[in-house]
């Protein structure tokens, strides 16, 4: 028997304004394959399904369409929420799923033995237990009773967490005894790698769980959270697949990946990491204007969608011809069919201001009016405070000309 683990996939990413869902979709294509060409029996996702908690249509035709598809395939789908995503809207079609061999558990059942789904042989015998746990909320692992036995909140939910592996862990062990056991699981485990885009989660991740909560007798955890791949504790056999596709700059040099198990004579087999084809190319250019024209101009793409670009111009000396240029250089890349500028940052140095910090946290250019970014600027300007009463003036007199031109 082969296992397939695979999580975050995050479908609704968006990244920076632009959706992601081409290199899903080609993911998914490639995942099709792989299913086939491995003969996987088992496909386990490890949560965040969705990036979103109400994702648009869109994305949820393409998460309905893939499913439709591998169930030609004829394999058992075991899905665990995430904690972006929305526990209802996972579970709503779960009981007509589950007649196609697609297990969904979108969060922690009150009865948790629910959340332990067997995986049967031709013959009807039972070869592999799946402890499918979702991401656990605050709610599902507090108690007000034993709540009072732990010094703070953080080792409240980490001793919670762990309880619920060892409860899962014992019944498997009891009711299932000898037969290998697999826990999925979507939490962030001590030493993880993160990247930028994933969510804070249990108390600012204060609450991180060593790799021995999880009991002896699961013989592989199929991890979802973390969107690097790794192995956790020194160990194989505990494992975040990491996302299938780059979902923040930070990821732009990823080797994204999935993994397959074998399950052989009873026994899980060492697992097998497949990297995932990269189908679009993050990249960052750096550097004063000139070297960074340079580069985008020699750039070229080895992936088949156009390429996402992030800029960062750093010059010794502030000068608004920069700031033009800059702007005239990313307008000249608007419908380039090879890449995107998605995001430009510009840097000067010698103690003038980052134009980025001119703005406030959650204010944007286009909520301000003309005066008060054109004041923003005088703060970075060269001209002394003497003659900056006098430039307000003059733009002042130009934004009302332009607007009387514009009547």
């Amino acid at each position: 028997m082969k296992i397939l683990h695979t999580a975050d996939w995050h479908i609704g990413k968006v990244l920076h304004k632009h959706p992601l869902r081409e290199e899903l979709t080609l993911f998914f294509d490639w995942l099709f394959e792989i299913i086939q060409k491995e003969k996987i029996d088992v496909l386990l996702v490890s949560g965040d399904i969705f990036d979103l908690a109400n994702p648009a249509v869109l994305d949820r035709e393409l998460y309905y369409q893939f499913l439709s598809r591998l169930i030609s395939l004829k394999i058992q789908i075991i899905i665990t929420g995430g904690n972006h995503d929305a526990v209802g809207l996972l579970n709503a079609p779960k009981e007509i799923l589950k007649s196609l061999n697609i297990s969904v558990v979108g969060g922690a059942k009150d009865n948790i033995e629910e959340e332990i789904i067997t995986i049967s042989n031709s013959k009807g015998e039972t070869q592999l237990i799946i402890a499918a746990v979702p991401f656990l909320r605050d709610k599902d692992l507090r108690n007000r009773d034993t709540d009072s036995q732990f010094e703070n909140r953080t080792e409240a939910i980490r001793a919670g967490i762990k309880k619920h592996y060892q409860d899962l862990g014992e019944i498997c062990a009891k009711k299932y005894a000898g037969i290998p056991a697999i826990a999925m699981g979507h939490l962030y485990a001590k030493g993880a790698l993160t990247s930028e885009s994933e969510r804070d989660i249990h108390v600012g991740n204060a609450a991180a769980v060593e790799s021995n909560i999880f009991p002896e007798n699961y013989n592989y955890v199929a991890l979802g959270h973390i969107h690097r791949p790794q192995v956790i504790g020194k160990n194989e056999f505990i494992r975040y697949s990491g996302s299938p596709i780059a979902l923040s700059f930070s990821e732009k040099k990823d080797i994204k990946s999935i993994i397959v198990i074998e399950l052989k004579n009873g026994k899980i087999q060492s697992p097998i990491v497949i990297e995932v084809p990269k189908f679009r190319t993050l990249k960052k250019i750096s550097g004063d204007i000139g070297k960074v024209k340079m580069e985008l101009n020699d750039f070229k793409s080895e992936s088949p969608l156009c390429s996402f670009i992030e800029l960062e111009i750093q010059e010794e000396q502030y000068s608004p011809l920069i700031l033009a240029a800059v702007d005239s250089l990313v307008n000249a890349y608007q419908d380039n069919p090879s890449l995107q500028i998605l995001k430009n940052k510009t840097v000067f140095k010698e103690g003038a201001k980052d134009t980025a910090d001119l703005f406030n946290a959650g204010e944007n250019i286009e909520d301000l009016k003309p005066k008060e970014v054109f004041a923003k600027m005088l703060e970075v300007s060269s001209a002394n405070q003497d003659k900056h009463k006098i430039l307000m003036e003059a733009f002042m007199e130009l934004v009302e000309a332009s607007q009387t031109d514009a009547l």
